[in-house]
């Protein structure tokens, strides 16, 4: 199929200035033009180009390959369309940005079945609880609980939901007992988490006769390390509070304690998100498959 030339100009204006309304003014023609014309071009590659949020357009990698080669003569742009064409095969870096907490993705097992079925696939997770924009940041996609995932993302569940817990070690229960209700943690020693050094620490929720509230615990020990919590919890620091699955091993051993169930609940868990589905990359394809087939096991 024959391709209009104009749209490898019109690429190249998106490309320079990493926004549609820059490159339409630049063009001297609508946002709507823009975005329709690189609909066309990615449709005719069969791949997607950028990467377009409601705040930013960043180059994919065959965004950037195309980018390279038509800097060379135009007489190579039918072999740079071809080579952009040709990744029916899941292959490159994916880069994903997935928060601390996520336990079940962090684990390993899930990961380390993903590189066995896609040995072309590489991947670089940056472990991070800033709350930035995957396209700008340069990520393929993230994880995050579901509920602090923007509106214009594609998500697909990581996991099931849920449920945060409150543990202790034995030996600080021996000292200093164990809370009834959420309003005696004002009388023990706890350790908080923040995401980031300028964010108040993140509240401890609950539920008692159907109705949500949080306690703002004063924490003796903050920190944005999950490990640290627990570790400290494992020492007898105090009590502290994450998912559970977090918790279960060492509770298995006997090493911590259960505290408050009553007052704890499933919430939804854990998604992969992602800005758009149309001409998705196949390496990132791969990764939403497998994590479907993960869950359905």
């Amino acid at each position: 199929m024959t391709m209009d030339l104009n749209l490898l100009s019109l690429f190249q204006a998106v490309a320079d200035e990493a926004n549609f309304r820059a490159a339409a003014d630049r063009l001297g023609v609508t946002r709507s033009a823009v975005s329709q014309g690189m609909r066309r071009l990615e449709d005719h590659v069969g791949m997607a180009l950028v990467t377009r949020t409601t705040r930013s357009v960043r180059l994919t990698e065959a965004g950037e390959r195309l980018r390279a080669a038509l800097s060379q003569p135009m007489t190579d742009i039918a072999t740079a369309l071809e080579r952009v064409a040709d990744e029916d095969a899941p292959r490159g870096l994916l880069k994903l940005a997935v928060t601390s907490i996520a336990e079940e993705f962090l684990s390993g097992p899930l990961l380390a079945a993903f590189v066995e079925a896609y040995p072309d696939i590489t991947v670089d997770v940056t472990v991070t609880d800033e709350e930035s924009d995957i396209v700008e940041m340069g990520f393929d996609a993230g994880i995050r609980l579901g509920e602090v995932i923007e509106q214009d993302m594609i998500a697909v569940p990581v996991g099931g939901q849920q449920r945060e817990a409150v543990v202790a070690a034995p030996s600080y229960l021996a000292a200093h007992g164990a809370p009834a209700h959420p309003r005696d943690l004002v009388h023990h020693r706890c350790i908080g988490w923040r995401r980031a050094p300028n964010v108040a620490p993140h509240r401890w929720e609950f539920e008692e006769n159907g109705t949500a509230f949080d306690v703002a615990v004063e924490a003796q020990i903050t920190t944005n390390d999950l490990r640290l919590m627990l570790r400290t919890a494992l020492a007898g620091a105090g009590l502290t509070f994450a998912p559970r699955e977090t918790f279960q091993p060492h509770v298995d051993k006997g090493e911590l304690v259960w505290l408050l169930e009553d007052f704890l609940t499933p919430f939804p868990g854990f998604y992969l998100y992602y800005p758009q589905r149309r001409n998705m990359a196949p390496k990132l394809r791969a990764l939403v498959d497998h994590i479907r087939r993960w869950r359905a096991r």
